[in-house]
């Protein structure tokens, strides 16, 4: 039986615990299911806008505060996740070592006192499976970040990334600049889509080293 493989990736206020989720993305056969708030601000004609520029088909929602995007979540996975024929994916999401989506997502979760939404489905991470499996060395530098390994071994289009570095999120969401926000978290995560379908063309199964995120107690 094939997995059916589920990328995401989220955007985020920092890194500290006290800093938010803005932004989460997941791809879908479909097309990308994108989760935003927006900390009360309006946002007129904001899936119009990020439809026009993205690459593949969009359903965004909108949300006023970061505790309305987390139920979101919940509702979705509930609905669309838990399935034994899904295999969520990350980019360093979570790893042997650390990762950050992930574990970002349980400290937010527990401040809010709410039910982790990630259950009955297995997860695998591809930065470790891309260090160890492919040759992404360029010159004499090797490369690990997630648009330098899909620049160097992916030629499938997707929606372009309107900032050259990750930390640029975090100005975009205090500036109100929603859209471009929106259309990193979907390029990151139709990049994450694309290596994950090529891993599957070239790597075994084990290499993938499945986990489950279930909790240890449900709520």
């Amino acid at each position: 039986m094939t997995l059916e493989l589920v990328a995401f990736d989220i955007e985020t206020t920092g890194f500290a615990v006290d800093d938010q989720v803005t932004v989460a993305g997941f791809v879908l056969p479909v097309g990308c299911r994108v989760f935003c708030q927006t900390d009360g601000r309006p946002t007129d004609d904001l899936e119009a806008q990020v439809t026009e520029r993205a690459t593949g088909d969009i359903i965004l929602s909108t949300h006023s505060d970061e505790a309305a995007l987390l139920e979101a979540i919940q509702e979705f996975t509930a609905m669309r996740l838990r399935d034994d024929d899904v295999l969520l994916v990350a980019y360093n999401g979570e790893t042997w070592s650390g990762g950050f989506d992930l574990p970002f997502l349980r400290t937010r979760y527990a401040t809010h006192d709410m039910a982790w939404p990630f259950t009955d489905s297995p997860y695998a991470d591809l930065l470790p499976l891309f260090d160890d499996q492919f040759n992404t060395t360029v010159g004499e530098d090797s490369y690990a970040d997630l648009p330098s390994v899909y620049e160097t071994l992916c030629d499938r289009p997707c929606t372009p990334d309107p900032f050259g570095d990750s930390g640029e999120a975090v100005g975009a969401f205090e500036t109100g600049e929603f859209v471009e926000l929106i259309l990193h978290n979907v390029a990151d995560i139709q990049r994450t889509q694309a290596l994950g379908r090529l891993a599957e063309r070239y790597c075994s199964k084990s290499d993938f080293n499945l986990k489950s995120l279930t909790a240890t107690i449900a709520d």
